[in-house]
């Protein structure tokens, strides 16, 4: 396995975001090792898969060698930690308390953060010199955004008709499974709505630290596009010329 390590290029986070790496995994242990205290297997199995899950990032950019992806922004995995404790919370409380609409707030957040990371994987896979604009990658994202609430509808299906689970709320004759479905579809679509403007307008410099040398780049980037794309356009067009000429004169 030496061979997967011996070339990356790990990036150290900023101790902001390794601060709040460290506080979720905290919280997600604990709340793994109250659900084994209290005879709840699903909170236990909850809390130690969400713990797995928030070393996904570290695995990704361990094994990422000197790819794209030892590129990608910590932040995704910050939003990822964050939303797994939240998701774990509403679990919770859920279960234990009579709070309605929380996981709503789930569907949003998941929306925003699919939103967020799709627009930062895409831009860093195309790379410096296959740049993608801002607008293909916001679209992109919100996609993103929309196949994976999907995605968790079709989970959510699938496990109430082949375990007779409860996940939509409803059986084979109710309308509610219906509302439930849709809702949860509309919530990430806002989500990733969010996340994919606040995408767009963090890295393109129209909010958040460094605008001005951000919107100085895409300016001088837009520029140069509008350049090269205005050179091949007349490169094609004296290439059709030429071949109009030629069967003028055959």
């Amino acid at each position: 396995m030496n061979f997967l390590f011996k070339n990356n290029t790990i990036r150290k986070p900023p101790v902001s975001h390794y601060v709040i790496w460290i506080i979720c995994r905290c919280l997600l242990f604990a709340f793994g090792i109250y659900g084994l205290f209290t005879d709840s297997v699903t909170e236990y199995l909850m809390g130690m898969f969400a713990l797995g899950f928030t070393h996904l990032w570290d695995l990704f950019q361990l094994i990422g060698g000197k790819s794209f992806i030892s590129r990608l922004d910590h932040f995704s995995q910050t939003l990822l930690s964050c939303f797994l404790v939240w998701s774990c919370l509403i679990y919770w409380l859920n279960v234990n308390t009579n709070i309605k609409y929380l996981d709503n707030f789930s569907h949003l957040f998941a929306g925003f953060m699919a939103s967020w990371f799709w627009y930062d994987f895409i831009t860093v896979m195309q790379g410096k010199k296959h740049h993608i604009k801002p607008a293909v990658a916001a679209l992109s994202a919100l996609l993103f955004a929309i196949s994976i609430s999907t995605a968790w509808e079709f989970y959510e299906f699938t496990m109430d008709r082949v375990y007779g689970y409860m996940l939509q709320t409803s059986d084979l004759i109710s309308e509610r499974g219906l509302v439930d479905t849709m809702t949860d579809l509309i919530e990430g679509t806002i989500g990733g709505l969010v996340g994919m403007f606040i995408s767009v307008f963090y890295r393109v410099g129209i909010i958040g630290p460094g605008r001005k040398e951000k919107r100085k780049f895409f300016r001088e980037q837009s520029k140069k596009d509008s350049l090269e794309e205005r050179k091949l356009y007349e490169e094609e067009r004296l290439k059709e010329k030429k071949s109009h000429d030629s069967d003028l004169n055959k």
